[in-house]
């Protein structure tokens, strides 16, 4: 998720300290109050897969590369660290790809891609 949970929570918790105070203007109350429910179940929802979606993610850019995914820590800072590594790798790969015009290479590339995309997606997405 970008921006990522813990950013998030930081800045709802925030968002609910000012809206708690006796003073706060009813209207801008509520429209926090909608707003942090449903980042909060934004947020839920990418937090109870992120791990599963990044092990996912870090294989699939890896034997793309030919290289190999660290899992040996499965915290989420790690794995993204991973993921990160990874895709810099990938962005060579696709333009090195380019440059050749292996354009098997660059299909395998964007399919990854496409399917990174639909993977993080949330269920209430519109498309």
């Amino acid at each position: 998720m970008t921006p990522a949970v813990p950013s998030v929570l930081i800045e709802l918790a925030g968002l609910m300290a000012r809206n708690a105070e006796p003073g706060a203007p009813e209207g801008e109350r509520a429209n926090a109050l909608r707003l942090s429910a449903g980042l909060l179940g934004m947020a839920a929802e990418q937090w109870d897969g992120a791990a599963h979606d990044l092990v996912r993610e870090n294989r699939a850019i890896a034997a793309l590369l030919g290289d190999t995914a660290a899992e040996d820590d499965l915290r989420l800072s790690t794995l993204g660290a991973e993921n990160a590594r990874l895709r810099a790798q990938l962005i060579a790969a696709h333009i090195a790809a380019e440059q050749t015009g292996d354009v098997a290479r660059q299909d395998a590339i964007w399919a990854e891609l496409i399917a990174s995309t639909e993977r993080r997606k949330i269920s209430t997405a519109p498309v």
